[in-house]
């Protein structure tokens, strides 16, 4: 752990969603696109937010750590994030970092599958003509 001069940014990504996670110095208020930790809906989602802030134990307490994150859906962007506050959190305390791998590797491994590209003139990436044989 150290003091901080600068706030430590940091980035994650899941699917479409970009997470930008900024640290500093502060008493343990958490919040994701200016809404407070507490509000953020639904609640499955809080809770995944939550795990690497309860794995870190008190030094979140001493800490403020603001997430602005965008595209992609409500399952994307909560990954996001919680990726970029792990990292975060590794960066101000280096002995998280065995901690969180225990844990769940994607904590601070990001999750690299992305959308597949659509074929032309098709619907989907994976559809193919149907045929007859008559």
């Amino acid at each position: 752990m150290r003091m901080l001069k600068k706030p430590i940014l940091v980035s994650g990504k899941r699917k479409r969603a970009i997470a930008r996670a900024t640290l500093k110095e502060g008493k343990g208020v958490v919040k994701i696109n200016n809404l407070p930790l507490e509000y953020y809906k639904p609640e499955i989602y809080r809770v995944r937010l939550s795990e690497p802030l309860i794995l870190a134990g008190d030094i979140v307490k001493k800490v403020d750590i603001k997430v602005d994150v965008k595209g992609g859906g409500v399952a994307g962007q909560t990954e996001a994030s919680r990726l970029a506050i792990a990292r975060a959190l590794v960066q101000y305390n280096p002995s998280l970092e065995q901690v969180f791998l225990e844990y769940d590797r994607n904590l601070l491994v990001a999750d690299v599958r992305r959308n597949e590209p659509h074929k032309p003139n098709r619907s989907k990436p994976r559809a193919k003509r149907q045929k007859s044989y008559r």
